[in-house]
């Protein structure tokens, strides 16, 4: 793999897509289940690229070429090797809910400190964790790597490719359920880190009011955070004259107490603001700096944002949805000071396997209880609770067409579903 390494050095970067390469770069051909990528390692090379990795023999036909028994296992491999060749701190970051934000608070609060590569986007699979780490530059001082899982086992194979030397758990909740089979399985998996972390002499920063990782990180060396006295680095959500999250943190090895605004919606976001806070501190980041980078950040991809439309105020968080952050959204939408009525828009909930109807059931009746007036998409709230009078849609198209009759005005609104569900669409008649 060090020849791979040297050819990589010597050149742009790597990619994986012929409709956006770049000149100079290594074009590696990674097969899907529906196309050999193999066949258009020609066009990588024809288009600018300075070699192309293959697996199919029959394609190398020159020195361009690069011949490895699997293209998958070599960009895996020759991340390691790129990762092990600049010796820096890693943080690995997964959970169920808040990791991108955690992600990008804590990026936002180390990079004016050092030079720090986060993860771009969802790049947080077997084939984006390598492709993240490929882009470590000399410059860099430290890495944030975002750890995503669907299935038993996932964690732990990416961090044999990261090999963090720190790491944070977010939360463990109710999501991929089709894939992990029980939330047994989705805490076997996210807890897959606190394994690397503890047979690796590795730092875990965990939420000190949750009891699973609590008990899940014991004999760890480890950082807390969170609400509770007994937290490192402790903190409190305060009242604010708008929507978004203020929040306080202090700990009892220093004096003073900080304060701080995010333009985060939603009071849920106080562990992640918290989690960026005892990261930036464990790494000497000074505090006005952490407060400022976290007052400043702004979300972006319809993660806890809040839009004034010009007819009514949106709380925009569909970029994805699961029972545990559904159930979030909604409480905290409840407790929102507004004049304005409120209407929530939802989405269904992906990948949760045969316990699809029984969430999206107790998603409904939490409507009802909390007493929200709700429009509901997706063909499994179409039949979830059907008791239980609230307008429904079998899909976005659908909800877009009864808005648009409908013409809300001087509404507070929430609109959360999974990506899959495209409520987006209906932000533009809102």
């Amino acid at each position: 793999m060090s020849s791979l390494h040297t050819l990589f050095l010597a050149s742009t970067g790597v990619c994986t897509d012929t409709r956006k390469l770049l000149s100079g770069s290594i074009f590696f051909a990674l097969s899907g289940p529906n196309f050999n990528a193999n066949a258009f390692a020609s066009k990588a090379l024809e288009g600018g690229c300075s070699h192309a990795v293959v697996d199919d023999p029959a394609v190398a036909v020159d020195a361009r070429y690069v011949l490895v028994p699997d293209v998958l296992k070599a960009l895996q491999d020759l991340a390691l090797e790129h990762r092990r060749a600049l010796d820096i701190p890693v943080i690995a970051i997964t959970g169920t809910n808040g990791k991108t934000t955690t992600k990008e608070l804590l990026h936002a609060v180390l990079d004016p400190d050092r030079s720090t590569l986060a993860t771009e986007g969802n790049l947080n699979n077997h084939i984006g964790v390598p492709l993240t780490l490929l882009k470590l530059k000399p410059e860099h001082r430290i890495a944030i790597i975002e750890m995503g899982a669907s299935k038993r086992g996932d964690i732990a194979e990416l961090c044999t490719i990261a090999e963090p030397t720190h790491g944070l758990i977010t939360n463990i909740g109710k999501a991929h359920l089709e894939g992990f089979g029980s939330l047994e399985g989705v805490v076997r998996t996210k807890t897959e880190l606190y394994n690397w972390l503890r047979t690796h002499g590795g730092i875990a920063f965990v939420n000190g009011d949750d009891p699973l990782l609590m008990a899940e990180s014991e004999g760890l060396d480890r950082v807390t955070y969170g609400v509770g006295p007994h937290c490192d680095v402790r903190g409190a959500a305060e009242e604010g004259e708008n929507h978004y999250l203020h929040f306080m943190f202090e700990d009892a090895q220093r004096d003073g107490r900080w304060h701080g605004e995010t333009q985060l919606v939603g009071n849920y976001n106080l562990h992640n603001a918290l989690a960026a806070v005892c990261i930036g501190r464990h790494f000497d980041v000074l505090d006005d700096l952490i407060i400022n980078a976290i007052d400043e950040y702004v979300p972006a991809n319809s993660r806890s944002q809040l839009k004034d439309t010009g007819r009514n105020e949106l709380v925009l968080d569909a970029y994805n949805a699961n029972p545990t952050s559904m159930a979030a959204a909604l409480e905290n939408f409840k407790g929102l000071r507004s004049d304005r009525k409120k209407l929530v828009i939802l989405g269904d909930m992906r990948e949760l396997g045969e316990t699809s109807l029984t969430e999206h059931e107790a998603i409904v009746n939490l409507v009802k209880t909390l007493g929200l007036d709700a429009i509901l998409v997706g063909e499994e709230f179409m039949k979830a609770a059907p008791e239980v009078p609230v307008r429904r849609f079998a899909n976005a198209a659908a909800a877009v067409e009864a808005l648009k009759a409908a013409h809300p005005k001087d509404l507070l609104i929430l609109v959360k579903g999974s990506r899959g569900v495209k409520l987006e669409e209906v932000v533009g008649v809102l």
